[in-house]
Protein backbone atom coordinates (compact mmCIF):
# COMPACT_ATOMS: atom_id res chain seq x y z
CA UNK A 1 0.00 0.00 0.00
CA UNK A 2 1.69 3.26 -0.90
CA UNK A 3 0.62 5.71 1.56
CA UNK A 4 1.67 3.63 4.40
CA UNK A 5 4.70 3.98 6.63
CA UNK A 6 6.57 0.65 7.67
CA UNK A 7 8.56 -0.09 9.87
CA UNK A 8 10.81 -2.66 10.07
CA UNK A 9 14.72 -3.36 11.08
CA UNK A 10 15.73 0.39 12.44
CA UNK A 11 14.02 2.26 9.47
CA UNK A 12 10.75 3.54 8.49
CA UNK A 13 9.95 4.04 5.28
CA UNK A 14 6.68 4.71 2.43
CA UNK A 15 6.95 3.39 -1.03
CA UNK A 16 5.44 6.01 -3.47
CA UNK A 17 5.66 5.46 -7.17
CA UNK A 18 7.67 2.10 -6.96
CA UNK A 19 10.72 4.32 -5.26
CA UNK A 20 11.29 3.67 -1.12
CA UNK A 21 11.64 6.84 0.91
CA UNK A 22 13.43 6.25 4.37
CA UNK A 23 14.53 7.30 7.49
CA UNK A 24 17.19 5.05 9.37
CA UNK A 25 17.80 5.09 12.99
CA UNK A 26 20.03 3.10 15.71
CA UNK A 27 19.15 2.71 19.34
CA UNK A 28 22.14 3.10 21.72
CA UNK A 29 20.25 2.06 24.61
CA UNK A 30 17.11 2.04 26.50
CA UNK A 31 17.15 5.58 26.64
CA UNK A 32 18.65 6.74 23.07
CA UNK A 33 17.67 6.85 19.48
CA UNK A 34 19.46 8.50 16.86
CA UNK A 35 18.10 9.05 13.48
CA UNK A 36 20.64 9.67 11.09
CA UNK A 37 19.82 9.02 7.57
CA UNK A 38 16.57 10.41 5.47
CA UNK A 39 16.02 9.55 1.43
CA UNK A 40 13.83 10.60 -0.35
CA UNK A 41 14.52 10.30 -4.22
CA UNK A 42 15.09 13.74 -6.49
CA UNK A 43 11.54 12.73 -8.40
CA UNK A 44 9.78 12.45 -5.18
CA UNK A 45 10.87 15.41 -3.69
CA UNK A 46 9.80 18.19 -2.67
CA UNK A 47 6.22 16.81 -1.70
CA UNK A 48 6.59 16.03 2.10
CA UNK A 49 7.17 12.73 2.00
CA UNK A 50 10.21 12.90 3.84
CA UNK A 51 8.43 15.31 6.73
CA UNK A 52 5.58 12.36 7.35
CA UNK A 53 8.28 9.60 7.33
CA UNK A 54 10.54 11.71 10.02
CA UNK A 55 7.01 12.80 12.30
CA UNK A 56 5.93 8.92 12.45
CA UNK A 57 9.88 7.71 13.69
CA UNK A 58 9.64 10.86 16.28
CA UNK A 59 5.88 9.75 17.18
CA UNK A 60 7.78 6.33 17.77
CA UNK A 61 10.74 7.76 19.82
CA UNK A 62 8.19 10.28 22.31
CA UNK A 63 5.85 6.92 22.44
CA UNK A 64 8.47 4.85 23.91
CA UNK A 65 10.29 7.80 25.92
CA UNK A 66 13.07 8.06 24.27
CA UNK A 67 15.46 10.76 23.86
CA UNK A 68 16.44 11.62 20.26
CA UNK A 69 19.74 12.47 18.44
CA UNK A 70 18.77 14.01 15.35
CA UNK A 71 21.80 13.25 13.33
CA UNK A 72 20.11 13.98 9.75
CA UNK A 73 19.51 17.40 8.88
CA UNK A 74 16.38 17.13 7.56
CA UNK A 75 15.07 15.60 11.46
CA UNK A 76 16.72 18.37 12.66
CA UNK A 77 14.73 20.90 10.90
CA UNK A 78 11.73 18.64 11.92
CA UNK A 79 12.62 19.46 15.30
CA UNK A 80 13.31 23.11 14.64
CA UNK A 81 10.13 23.19 12.96
CA UNK A 82 7.75 21.76 15.88
CA UNK A 83 9.02 23.09 19.15
CA UNK A 84 6.44 20.23 20.86
CA UNK A 85 8.77 17.98 20.63
CA UNK A 86 11.89 19.69 21.69
CA UNK A 87 12.19 18.25 25.13
CA UNK A 88 13.11 15.10 23.94
CA UNK A 89 16.11 16.07 22.06
CA UNK A 90 19.04 14.90 24.01
CA UNK A 91 20.88 17.41 25.21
Amino acid sequence: MENRIIHEKNRFYKTVEGLNCELEYRLYDDHTINFYHTYVPESLRGRGIAMQIIREGVDFAVAHKYKIIPSCSAVRKFMDRNPGYREFILK
